[in-house]
């Protein structure tokens, strides 16, 4: 299974809670893959600070003052991020 991926069209992931709090935190979502309706893919911009953090947020590093977020923004994240994948 394939979960993060950096190339260079983008840094991709298919889980949906990191993508959704990468969205929270900021980053840009460039595309979302919705070739395999089961396992979406979601393409954000790439850097070095979207792989940390995204590790970060996956190995629960709750002392990384990084992956503090807004439960507010995160809520308004997962709206945004499923809206996203549901439209045409």
């Amino acid at each position: 299974m394939k979960n993060v991926e950096s190339n260079c069209s983008g840094f991709i992931t298919n889980s949906f809670y990191p993508a959704a709090f990468l969205l929270a935190k900021g980053y840009r979502l460039l595309s979302i893959d919705k070739s395999d309706s089961r396992r979406m893919e979601f393409v954000f911009d790439d850097s070095d600070s979207v792989r940390q953090l995204f590790e970060d947020f996956n190995y629960a590093k709750v002392d990384e003052v990084s992956v503090l977020i807004d439960a507010r923004q995160f809520i308004v994240a997962v709206k945004s991020l499923k809206e996203k994948m549901y439209q045409g």
